[in-house]
């Protein structure tokens, strides 16, 4: 029999790690090749690990709940065929075990047998994954034991912690409670690292103040009140914006747009639009029809910036915010935009926003983005002011469309009449995007918005 390790494959860019949700197979199920055996998840979008071999999966590496590097070793199967005892990599080969043990026994004095319990110890997954065991009620995920380690708190003092999470385990948030009672603060590097885009990636410039950790008082809840635990993606959402604040320098800018012409146009062919095409033509891929346009005229909103150096995008990827029923946000991305019509920008739109919603989006989807578009209108909303997805530089939000009464310049003089009015609002990151490039980009935007052409065809 020959043993294979399982990794956690690549799961898209910026994203170091992930949750083991659900293990689809139990030890000593059989394996088929291409059949899923572990279901994964990130803070962007849940996946399937699958299995290219066949055979009998005989160790799970990490419990349900345990967070796993790219690349860590997640399962072991046995396979028909090879050696006993080995275990088969891609890249690294391993001896022979009878080879291994039989030249220690030849260089190595004798030892006592291990006990039954220091055999448990060594073959235990998790005694495996830690560096040494932990006298603590609760398992300790690499995120604890690291803030634990910076902040000098000892092993029997995790034990006293009373752990919040799953099966009673000490998670970021009881630390940083219990550092708080104990008269210290957390460090600044422990927090954000469970950040799926690290803020070290977005070094601050030399010439910034250091910010310091501010204590917050607890949140005390009284007689009667409903106590609501946030989930995994809420909780990492809430990292990544706390994340963008400290990191961009954020300012917005403000446009009103005159979107009659795009609202008469829409409202005259929409109809034929999904009985040629099949598909329902909403104001969203129109949004992102433009905006692709205006990034091409405005090269450097679409690039990234990592504190040091700026990396100027050859793709326009526009990120497409996107509510779910649960009150979390996901945002699938539309590669290459500038090269997709209208039609084609209707499809990838639909199509991302239903799976979206089912949580069928595949890793990749929800990657590399260079831009993003929320449409904050659609809740009713006549402007607002968004947090950067770092490391992208900017972010538009769209309003709500309102029949307004504005003025109107005509050949025959000014008018009062009903006009079809919405405000763009555009955040961007001040360090590397001016006010004047900020402006200019949200005009540029309603330029071509205001001059939609009514004959056009679809």
């Amino acid at each position: 029999m020959a043993k294979i390790e399982i990794r956690l494959p690549e799961m898209g860019e910026s994203v170091a790690e992930a949750t083991i949700t659900n293990w689809i197979k139990s030890v000593g199920d059989r394996v088929e090749e291409d059949e899923v055996i572990v279901e994964v998840a990130t803070d962007k979008v849940d996946s399937e690990v699958v299995s290219e071999y066949s055979g009998i999966l005989v160790q799970q590496r990490f419990a349900i709940d345990e967070v796993a590097e790219v690349g860590a070793v997640i399962a072991i199967i046995e396979t028909e065929g090879g050696s006993d005892s080995s275990v088969e990599t891609e890249s690294t080969p391993v001896q022979n075990q009878q080879e291994t043990e039989s030249t220690k026994e030849s260089e190595e004095p004798a030892r006592e047998e291990p006990t039954p319990a220091v055999i448990e110890a060594v073959e235990s997954p998790i005694a495996n994954h830690f560096s040494k065991p932990i006298a603590t009620s609760g398992l300790l995920s690499p995120l604890v034991r690291n803030m634990a380690k910076e902040e000098g708190v000892s092993d029997e003092e995790l034990s006293q912690i009373q752990g919040t999470g799953l099966d009673g385990r000490v998670t970021k948030y009881d630390m940083i409670a219990y550092l708080e009672k104990r008269g210290g603060s957390p460090s600044v590097s422990a927090a954000p690292s469970e950040v799926a885009v690290p803020l070290k990636e977005s070094k601050p410039m030399a010439s910034s103040a250091p910010v310091k950790p501010v204590s917050m008082p607890p949140a005390v809840p009284s007689s009667g009140d409903e106590i609501i635990e946030l989930n995994r993606m809420a909780k990492l959402t809430a990292d990544h914006m706390i994340g963008s604040l400290q990191t961009s320098a954020h300012v917005q800018s403000f446009i009103e747009v005159d979107m009659t012409k795009v609202v008469e146009w829409r409202a005259a062919v929409k109809g034929q639009f999904e009985r040629t095409h099949g598909e329902k033509l909403t104001f969203t891929p129109i949004f992102f029809e433009v905006v692709a346009k205006a990034l091409k005229a405005f090269p450097m909103l679409n690039i990234q910036f990592d504190g040091e150096k700026i990396i100027k995008k050859a793709s326009v990827n526009l990120g497409m915010a996107t509510a779910l029923e649960d009150g979390n946000l996901i945002v699938p991305v539309i590669k290459d935009a500038d090269t997709l019509n209208l039609v084609g920008l209707a499809k990838k739109v639909n199509d991302l926003a239903a799976r979206a919603r089912k949580s069928d989006l595949k890793p990749d989807e929800v990657m590399q983005g260079t831009y993003t578009i929320t449409n904050i209108g659609s809740f009713g909303s006549v402007m607002g002011t968004p947090i950067i997805p770092q490391p992208q530089v900017a972010i538009l939000a769209i309003g709500a469309i309102r029949k307004v009464p504005a003025v109107v310049d005509t050949d025959q003089g000014e008018f009062i009449a009903i006009r079809h009015k919405m405000f763009l609002s555009h955040s961007y990151d001040h360090r590397v995007v001016n006010g004047a490039l900020g402006g200019l980009f949200i005009k540029h935007v309603a330029d071509l918005l205001e001059n939609w052409s009514m004959d056009r065809k679809v």
